[in-house]
């Protein structure tokens, strides 16, 4: 087994499935990559079990076989050469040799049989959506979704698809937000809940891609292929929460302010408040927005005047100012709403500009009790 490839095209390609190895692994050959060569072509898998991701590369050779090779020491070898090929051959002795223009380097390979073999779809659903679109729903949501492991569902973003289009919600019980789009749609109606770990290598890799990405999945796992990647993942199990149920429908306050302005001044006040609870309370009446903080321990104290177009009741609504510029720095537009009904209903942002067509963004923010 034998074949000549470009050190930087294999870096690249292997930096992205690197991501998906876990630093501990139980089993030692998920210390591996998977290389499997068929002619001139090299496919390339990394795995953690739980997902398992594989990149094709073009490559000059014509030989087959399959070998395990150590992830950790081929990328710190390929980081320190500059752009050349590099020829590698498979010995008897079970070492691999690379060869370089400067010299040789040899590494112990396992059998390429010992690697776990991805799961295959059964009887997949399928579904199509552009890179860029799939990339904004990802970034827009995945902060939102929970850390918790008693509640693993909530640890995820939930994808809606049907033929009316497409839905991404992440929650964390704290703060809620729904991403959909009506210009991408599905032919049949289907819900799955993707873990945090895989949808971060796509975010990561979908931001430099323009193709179209589709993706197969059924009960148990999903299946996302592009460009010369395939990533397949194994979905979280459970019923994702009635997440409509705590969007309020009646708001009939709306304060509209320069999304900018509204951010840098949360940050500033959020310094002087408690560390623990990072409360802010906004106080609003006629066109003066007030946000003030305190820390009642160590005496600070900030307030803040900013002007505003309100339609609503005078009134004070307490935030964790964390949540609320997390919410703020994920939205893009040059104005945003704030619609509010009670100081212990839930708070909806939304962009008021900014979106592109058939795109449609809802964040909502669960207030803090204010104690006066």
């Amino acid at each position: 087994m034998k074949f000549i490839v470009s050190s930087s095209y294999l870096l690249k390609q292997l930096q992205v499935l690197g991501s998906v190895i876990n630093s501990n692994n139980t089993l030692h050959i998920l210390d591996n990559f998977l290389f499997e060569l068929d002619q001139n072509q090299l496919k390339v898998s990394a795995s953690d079990l739980e997902t398992t991701m594989t990149a094709t590369l073009e490559i000059e050779s014509t030989s087959e076989g399959s070998i395990a090779v150590p992830a950790r020491l081929l990328l710190e070898t390929l980081k320190t050469f500059p752009e050349q090929p590099l020829t590698f051959t498979v010995k008897d002795n079970s070492t691999i040799e690379i060869s370089s223009d400067l010299g040789k380097y040899v590494l112990a390979y396992l059998p390429g049989d010992e690697f776990p073999k991805a799961e295959m779809l059964e009887d997949p659903s399928k579904a199509e959506i552009g890179a860029e679109i799939l990339h904004t729903a990802i970034s827009k949501t995945i902060f939102a979704a929970g850390n918790d492991d008693l509640r693993p569902v909530m640890s995820g973003v939930y994808f809606q698809f049907a033929p009316t289009g497409v839905i991404f919600v992440a929650t964390d019980a704290h703060k809620l937000v729904k991403y959909s789009r009506t210009d991408v749609t599905s032919s049949a109606e289907a819900n799955f809940i993707m873990p945090k770990k895989p949808l971060n290598i796509l975010k990561n890799i979908l931001a430099t891609s323009d193709a179209a990405v589709s993706i197969e999945y059924n009960d148990s796992n999903a299946m996302f292929s592009f460009d010369n990647y395939t990533l397949i993942c194994r979905l979280i199990d459970g019923k994702y929460p009635n997440y409509e149920a705590v969007i309020p429908k009646e708001n009939p306050n709306k304060l509209i302010i320069s999304r900018t302005q509204f951010l840098s001044s949360v940050r500033r006040v959020a310094i002087y408040a408690n560390k623990t609870t990072h409360q802010i309370r906004l106080k609003i009446a006629g066109t003066e927005l007030n946000i003030s903080a305190e820390d009642i321990d160590y005496s600070n104290k900030a307030d803040e005047r900013l002007t505003c177009d309100y339609k609503g009741d005078d009134m004070q609504i307490g935030f964790n100012s964390r949540f609320l510029s997390e919410m703020l720095t994920n939205l893009q537009s040059d104005e945003i709403q704030l619609e509010m009904s009670l100081p212990n209903r839930a708070g909806i942002l939304t962009p008021i500009d900014g979106l592109d067509e058939g795109e449609t963004v809802t964040m909502l923010v669960m207030p803090v009790m204010l104690n006066n």
